[in-house]
């Protein structure tokens, strides 16, 4: 019987989606949808994970809902599902984005029993007119899409998702299916007790993807590298994180000044702007997008060639999703972040002011960000420990594993880390480890007396960042862990409890110190072998054009496999284009015609020439807020409204300010600066300048001490004093 279905579906896969067979647990997930179990389904970017609940809609009875987070994504996935069907009601979207007589046409052909997939933002599932409509009507299931936003583990947390499960109980109960791309266990054990599906039948894939290329890149000159990259990879797909809306501006700008076809996304512009900008990149009228992590999510383009952080992210979980938006196809993907300490310095002060259990979350995903950029051991296999999964041997194709660091034998460092642990009870995280056995006096250490202990300053000659780096390779080992539930408190696992009755050799190598630095290497560039590089332009050409008429993004009318199928085995009949990957009989009829047309003729006069062409650089200039900046000090107006008016981040507006002063202007900033120091720590701080060699931060940092004083408070003292004493 169960062979029998398997048949079933695997012909429905091909009618509608072109393919032969499925990937990883598609077929396990949708028979088990199929049978009306709750499903949870774990899969990397590329994965297949929308297949798991289209699939099934298709050949249940009534409307499956599909609950996702942003209107651009919707859109896509509706596209997608009409290009598979002859009828166009067969999927809608209900938004805020329809009017009056659009909604009441989804109502009509979900009650005629037409649409079988229905994509329904949270906030439009919680209307109680919605609400009303829907009892009325047969429900397949529901799939929750983006199901990490649940958590506010994860990163990219969504308080009306965690509103899903009562408003699905009031409609009336269905079938559940929860999809999301990266979960830790703790963001996974969220969602399942939010959504009362703990007993569901969970679907783990692997989140390793082995065409996609790691790098972390100093932050030096990062512009310049930048345009470099892109022209070396020109006409390919790209987007560019950059975490602040202005950043992502310049950027834009300065790309377009290059003469790289690029626009600017990010949440601060107009709607209409947002979804034009979108659009021309998925219909490949650009070729860069420059967006702030607003942009991407579920974002349905399978040839993205290339994902580039400007900023490091602020967890681990936003990284390899958005990474992850890179090569969905299997084809090429490159993904280079620009790292340096400073950035994070940068998000820890954005995280003042929040609750404290919120700014304790957001501490430990930056910690584990922090480890994963400063790290030798292969990128990968960190991320894959991070989700819960170990990747048996290096990948083979990062930056630490094809530029490896000299390595040094571990025993005893490792011996270390696991006494450590069981000196402080298992109660204690790795960066208070760290400083214990690099004798960091800080109040942590003295309020819980661990600088009595044997083992304090031990490891002082060797440093925090050592200690540090040993304890993520004992981590990736598996001899230590980070308990689940006290997030981030070490303990020390059965494998580590054997290791130090008797130790073994183990290989470790130092942390990469980004700061000092210079520039790395080029990366290796990928190839496709055996496709015919002239047709696949014309191909992509001829889709573009088609895309065009049609309306539609040109991955809806054949993906790139299916083009680089086509520039090998030169399909001219439609009877051969139906065994071209990805194109089922439907897609042949549709759009194979003018394709066989085009490789007929290529076939007939076999031409093949491929030019590429170099550029040079130049910069863009910068605004001048200056003389606002001045005027509004005059006014002793806050930094924080100085900030937001100039859509800047008040480290920036510092940055202005000791610009000014340095530039000899005298400029008076008590009425600020006695809001976050008392006269006590002003005092000290002034002096401390009087008799200083250097005016470097960090020096009085050191000298005044971590504990006592930010790096904000001692440059806005350095501000004071250059004022008063150098203008």
């Amino acid at each position: 019987m169960s062979s029998v279905v398997d048949k079933q579906l695997v012909s429905v896969l091909k009618k509608y989606f072109g393919f032969s067979k499925f990937k990883g647990d598609q077929q396990a997930v949708i028979k088990n949808v199929l049978k009306g179990n709750d499903t949870f389904v774990l899969m990397p970017t590329g994965g297949g994970k929308s297949l798991c609940y289209q699939l099934p809609s298709l050949i249940s009875e009534g409307t499956a809902i599909v609950i996702s987070p942003l209107i651009a994504l919707m859109k896509n996935q509706v596209d997608a599902m009409r290009s598979y069907s002859t009828y166009e009601g067969v999927a809608h979207f209900m938004n805020s984005s329809l009017n009056k007589t659009q909604i009441g046409q989804v109502k009509k052909d979900i009650v005629d029993g037409k649409t079988k997939l229905l994509y329904v933002a949270p906030e439009s599932l919680t209307k109680q007119d919605n609400i009303d409509f829907f009892k009325n009507v047969t429900i397949s299931f529901y799939a929750v899409d983006e199901a990490h936003c649940i958590s506010e583990w994860g990163h990219d947390f969504r308080p009306e998702y965690r509103r899903i499960r009562p408003i699905i109980e009031e409609i009336g109960r269905a079938p559940v299916i929860a999809l999301t791309a990266t979960a830790t266990q703790k963001v996974q054990h969220d969602i399942q007790k939010n959504l009362r599906m703990l007993d569901a039948i969970v679907y783990k894939a692997s989140f390793y993807r082995s065409n996609l290329y790691y790098e972390i890149r100093p932050k030096i000159n990062t512009e310049k590298q930048i345009i470099k990259f892109i022209k070396e990879n020109t006409g390919k797909s790209g987007i560019i994180y950059c975490l602040s809306r202005k950043k992502v501006e310049e950027l834009a700008e300065l790309l377009i000044v290059n003469g790289i076809n690029a626009l600017a996304y990010h949440a601060g512009m107009d709607s209409s702007t947002r979804t034009i900008n979108q659009d021309k990149f998925l219909m490949e009228d650009i070729d860069i997008i420059v967006a702030t992590i607003a942009f991407g999510m579920g974002i349905d383009k399978p040839d993205v060639r290339f994902v580039i952080h400007y900023d490091i992210p602020k967890s681990l979980e936003g990284y390899y999703q958005e990474t992850g938006r890179a090569g969905r196809d299997g084809g090429e993907g490159k993904c280079i972040t620009f790292y340096r300490y400073k950035d994070i310095q940068k998000l820890e002060k954005f995280m003042q002011g929040k609750p404290v259990s919120e700014q304790e979350i957001g501490k430990q995903l930056l910690l584990e960000t922090i480890a994963y950029a400063e790290s030798s051991l292969c990128r990968p296999k960190i991320l894959l420990n991070y989700f819960g999964e170990i990747l048996t041997k290096p990948c083979g194709n990062c930056d630490n594993c094809l530029n490896p660091k000299p390595q040094f034998e571990g025993k005893k460092f490792i011996t270390t880390i696991i006494n450590s642990v069981f000196k402080v009870r298992e109660k204690f995280k790795s960066e208070h480890i760290a400083n214990i056995l690099s004798g960091v006096l800080n109040s942590a250490i003295k309020s819980y007396r661990h600088n009595e202990l044997d083992i304090f300053a031990s490891g002082k000659k060797e440093g925090v960042r050592f200690w540090n780096a040993v304890i993520r390779q004992a981590l990736v080992n598996h001899l230590i862990e980070k308990d689940i539930e006290n997030y981030g408190l070490l303990r020390v696992t059965d494998k580590g409890k054997k290791y130090l009755k008797s130790p073994y050799s183990i290989l470790l190598s130092k942390d990469h110190d980004y700061d000092s630095l210079g520039e790395n290497a080029d990366i290796p560039k990928g190839t496709s072998g055996g496709v015919d590089p002239l047709l696949f332009s014309m191909l992509k050409d001829l889709r573009k054009k088609i895309s065009k008429n049609k309306n539609v993004p040109p991955f809806v009318v054949f993906q790139d496999p299916s083009l680089e199928d086509m520039a090998i085995q030169y399909p001219i009949s439609m009877e051969e284009m139906k065994k071209i990957i990805g194109v089922g009989t439907g897609k042949a009829k549709k759009f194979g015609e003018e394709f066989i047309e085009l490789i007929t003729k290529y076939v007939e006069i076999n031409e093949i020439e491929r030019p590429q062409d170099m550029i040079v650089k130049s910069i863009i200039n910068k605004s001048g807020i200056k003389v606002y900046i001045i005027k509004n000090i005059d006014r002793k107006m806050s930094f924080e409204d100085i900030a937001y008016a100039k859509q800047m981040e008040i480290v920036d507006i510092i940055t202005e300010i000791e610009a000014i002063v340095n530039s000899g202007t005298k400029i008076n900033i008590d009425y600020y600066i006695n809001e976050v120091l008392d006269e006590e720590h002003q005092d000290e701080v002034f002096e401390y300048f009087s008799e200083a060699k250097t005016g470097s931060v960090e020096n009085a940092l050191k000298e005044l001490g971590y504990d006592e004083y930010s790096e904000e408070e001692i440059r806005l003292m350095r501000i004071k004093f250059i004022s008063e004493m150098g203008n």
